[in-house]
């Protein structure tokens, strides 16, 4: 078959691969380029068809159409300039380059040093001449066209939200009930039976590990290992063809659709700070062949090198308008064609660095703020990156969110057993307000976590007290040393059923901290079950049982537990504020928070710095309240990270009676029965108190001294 252009003017303002019904628009960006040459191959991808110059430049914009070619259609890009690495430019028209738009990619990237604009053996500034199409994965055509039977976003408020954190792959790889070709899959991934638990475990939101195209790494082949987590992008518009079952991409959209049936939120994680090209010594694959200057930000000093914040060899140079463009048609295209709901950004640190410094007023920020359509998803930072100044806790703006390691890294001491953690407990269990409590943010800003993708699970933080990381083969030097971790008292599985119930109680309480903390909680998958990735902290390589959920071993009643304290905390809107608490009185006489020792009385300088107290207790009610509201609302909870201890309930805002919800350290954590002060607090355990009935409230309340307790507890450590 013969391929032409047009005559007839077709310029369309998208980028990429574009159908119109009677044939394909082609267009791709690049300021340096000399001529770009749109190449078509064989169904199968592995013999070219047919080489074309791109006949259109407008502006820094290559373009073309061809009337006749439509959707299954096999292409990819061969750019012609100069080859000048000393300048920043790495042109080299016998690379085959995937188009940076393409919605699907097919073939296997095969490993081979044709792949490379430089000649392997030889320094970056050589020249290979071999033809890398044979080895390269290439674009396909799309048709639009999907029945999604009336499907909406959701728009669930943030503090509604319970977030799910999970890998298509290690959710569905052993799970007993998912059929076996559906494993590994979207259409697995959105089966009866994963939805199933989802929905009765009570999240909200699923938050998936990269989905967008990415290859495998070479090292990591090498070794006989896979890049399992997929933080290598290489399509951002594609989304990962091994999690498809057919050749369909519709199967994404198909997982969508019935998620949002079950009335839970899509969320993706995202890398746009870097690709999979690596440094200047990495492949030619897409972005650096097409124009390595405009797509990556170069070394200030020597443009040879690529300029690295992100630990993998380049950084995304979104100040580039063109760059920007492209991550933001990106996210748009995957709200308004594929009904994401919103996206966590991998090391967002890096996407806020304007001149090389984060900026929280940088050009990202604003144009997602901006952004009609982006600004109502839900949108989640990594707030670090490994660049200099690249901790960013707190630092990014509405409508963010941030991952808070503060919660996760705190958390863990107290109930640890850490000495002089009261005050922090304080700070995380009222959302982090040190942190987030500026510039008109909410208390939801704070995404609070136990564990994530990213470190321990829950079970190993209670069963290892040193990763051990051999199977990654890098001699367990990778991952984290510091994990705040405690094996109580063996390292790993044990028959020890003393040992066994105290790992359970510990994770009964750091599960309740979370659920009743202020903020937004969020639970990576296999946590619920007592999953265990043997002590690996880095399980970034590990496509095999390490990486995957063991749902054989599932631990019932911790997973009973979870979904009863998930169920509490959607039963009390107390535990889910969107705005921050403070140690204010209202005119009548209602205290929003107030901070006590186990007698009963206010926190005060003593308590707060005795490096020996693990005992703490906190009475919260709404920050909002209407007139249809309850007047007796209210909870009272005590941390006990020490032994059985007596406790005195304290009479606050007219309330004198309590009853007892939860009490993680008894036979029945939720026998719910009334109580009269003082009460036995039992070791290691976490308890909640709800009113069970009141007199007036108080006429008058020592506002002043009560916050100033309120604050002390807020300060940083």
């Amino acid at each position: 078959m013969s391929y032409s252009f047009s005559e007839l003017d077709f310029l369309k303002p998208e980028l990429g691969a574009e159908y119109t019904g009677s044939g394909t628009h082609f267009a791709v960006y690049s300021a340096h380029a000399e001529q770009m040459e749109l190449c078509l191959f064989s169904a199968d991808g592995k013999r070219e068809e047919a080489r074309l110059p791109l006949p259109k430049r407008e502006g820094d914009i290559w373009s073309g159409y061809i009337a006749g070619v439509g959707p299954g259609t096999v292409y990819g890009y061969r750019a012609h300039g100069p080859y000048d690495p000393r300048n920043g430019h790495r042109f080299n028209p016998n690379k085959l380059l995937l188009d940076p738009y393409a919605k699907q990619v097919v073939g296997d990237l095969k490993w081979d040093d044709a792949l490379y604009g430089y000649t392997i053996g030889k320094d970056d500034l050589s020249f290979d001449e071999r033809d890398s199409a044979p080895f390269m994965v290439k674009g396909v055509v799309q048709d639009p066209d999907f029945d999604w039977d009336g499907d909406q976003a959701i728009r669930r408020p943030w503090t509604e939200t319970i977030v799910y954190e999970a890998h298509v792959r290690g959710m569905t790889m052993t799970h007993p009930k998912v059929p076996d070709h559906l494993r590994g899959t979207f259409l697995g991934m959105a089966s009866e039976p994963i939805i199933e638990h989802l929905t009765k475990l009570g999240v909200s939101a699923i938050e998936l590990l990269p989905i967008q195209f990415f290859p495998n790494d070479r090292y990591l082949e090498e070794k006989n290992l896979t890049n399992y987590w997929g933080y290598q992008t290489l399509g951002f518009f594609a989304p990962q063809s091994r999690y498809l079952s057919s050749d369909k991409i519709t199967e994404i959209k198909t997982m969508v659709r019935k998620f949002h049936a079950a009335g839970i939120e899509v969320i993706m994680d995202v890398v746009y700070n870097h690709t999979a090209e690596g440094s200047e010594r990495g492949p030619t694959l897409s972005f650096r062949g097409l124009d390595n200057a405009s797509y990556y930000i170069l070394s200030p000093d020597d443009a040879r090198h690529t300029f690295d914040t992100t630990g993998t060899g380049n950084t995304l140079n979104i100040a580039n308008p063109m760059v920007m463009r492209m991550v933001l048609d990106s996210l748009r295209y995957w709200v308004g064609v594929m009904h994401i709901d919103g996206f966590r950004f991998d090391l967002a640190s890096t996407l806020g660095r304007q001149d090389l410094e984060f900026d929280r007023q940088g050009i990202f920020f604003s144009a997602i703020r901006q952004d009609p359509i982006l600004a109502g998803v839900k949108l989640i930072a990594e707030p670090w990156d490994v660049g200099e100044g690249g901790y960013q806790v707190g630092g990014f703006p509405h409508p963010f969110r941030e991952w808070n390691d503060k919660f996760r890294d705190d958390v863990r001491r107290f109930w640890k057993g850490d000495g002089g953690l009261v005050s922090s407990l304080s700070q995380r269990i009222t959302g982090s307000a040190v942190q987030f409590n500026h510039s008109d943010r909410g208390a939801t800003s704070s995404v609070n976590l136990l564990s994530a993708h990213d470190g321990f699970t829950l079970m190993d933080t209670v069963s290892f007290n040193d990763k051990h990381n051999e199977a990654n083969g890098e001699d367990n030097n990778d991952g984290h040393s510091d994990n705040h971790s405690d094996n109580m008292g063996a390292e790993g599985a044990t028959d020890d059923q003393g040992i066994n119930d105290n790992r359970a109680r510990r994770r009964r309480n750091m599960m309740a901290t979370l659920m009743l903390s202020q903020g937004v909680p969020m639970i990576v998958a296999g946590d619920e079950i007592g999953n265990s990735q043997h002590g690996n902290n880095n399980a970034y390589c590990q496509d095999n049982e390490i990486g995957w959920i063991d749902w054989s071993g599932l631990d019932d009643p911790f997973l009973t537990f979870c979904q009863k304290m998930i169920a509490l905390r959607k039963a009390h809107p107390e535990l889910r504020q969107e705005r921050f608490l403070t140690g204010e009185t209202s005119e009548d006489g209602r205290i929003e928070i107030a901070w006590y020792k186990h007698d009963g009385t206010f926190m005060d300088d003593g308590a707060w710095n005795d490096g020996e107290l693990r005992v703490l207790g906190v009475y919260i009610s709404r920050s909002v309240h209407t007139p249809d509201s309850e007047k007796m609302d209210g909870l009272f909870m005590l941390f006990n990270a020490g032994g059985d201890c007596e406790i005195s309930l304290p009479e606050v805002n007219g309330i004198d009676h309590w009853q007892r919800l939860v009490e993680t350290g008894a036979d029945d954590a939720f026998e719910i029965i009334d109580v009269d002060s003082p009460i036995t607090l039992y070791r290691e355990s976490v308890a909640v108190f709800a009113p069970k009935g009141a007199t007036e409230p108080p006429k008058e309340a020592d506002t002043a001294e009560r916050r100033r307790w309120f604050n002390f507890g807020r300060k940083p450590k």
